[in-house]
């Protein structure tokens, strides 16, 4: 399979307080998988070989149940082409030199 990009923003049904913790556990694991990745205000975009990424979107949830959520929406987008797609692709010429 080619390089895809996913994008994840987990939302979990957790105290306000207490949001920013559960979602700092799920990058925390996304940083440990070892795949390219780039957190942004409202999602974090992983790229890989899309098997690995959908396995770490279902660890996500996983996580976040654990920390204490009593549900997790997550909003998945997914970008992919035959020729794979790479974030640098899409984002070197908005990176300032």
């Amino acid at each position: 399979m080619n390089v895809v990009n996913i994008s994840l923003q987990v939302l979990p049904v957790v105290e306000e307080e207490m949001i920013y913790p559960v979602v700092d556990k799920v990058i925390e694991y996304i940083k440990s998988t070892g795949v390219k990745y780039f957190v942004s205000p409202m999602e974090t975009t992983m790229e890989g070989d899309i098997d690995i990424l959908l396995d770490i979107v279902k660890k996500a949830q996983d996580i976040c149940v654990k920390e204490g959520a009593k549900r997790v929406i997550s909003i998945v987008k997914i970008d992919y082409k035959p020729d794979g797609v790479t974030i640098d692709e899409k984002m070197n010429k908005y990176i300032s030199q």
